[in-house]
């Protein structure tokens, strides 16, 4: 089966995979939520990879700027993830590995933009 080249990329491997932790742990989520945070917190997530895969078949400096959408959705998350500890429907045991992987995808998107830049 044939690849594009942004499935070879890490990045858009970590950020499909991180979707899947996100629609995961939002399932658990009170019904009165399923528009609310499970909705935008869904929607952020499922950004990062989209714009990643975007963004790779543009020219360099237009990836570049589909990278930083990807990343300002990375930091979407993260109060997104906040408020849902906040409330109670993410554990400590849930809610830190889901922000270590903000840390890490966001540091390989600064990464690879950098690549881009030079």
């Amino acid at each position: 089966m044939k690849e594009f080249n942004f499935e070879k990329l890490d990045i858009y491997q970590d950020a499909l995979n991180f979707v899947d932790r996100i629609y995961m742990a939002t399932q658990q989520f009170p019904d009165r939520e399923k528009f609310g945070l499970v909705d935008q917190l869904r929607r952020a997530a499922t950004s990062i990879p989209c714009n990643i895969a975007e963004g790779s078949s543009r020219t360099k400096r237009d990836f570049v700027r589909f990278l930083n959408i990807a990343l300002s959705s990375t930091y979407e998350c993260l109060p997104l993830l906040e408020i849902s500890r906040r409330r109670g429907y993410l554990d400590e045991e849930t809610f830190d590995p889901l922000v270590d992987d903000l840390h890490m995808i966001s540091a390989k998107i600064s990464a690879l933009k950098r690549s881009l830049i030079k």
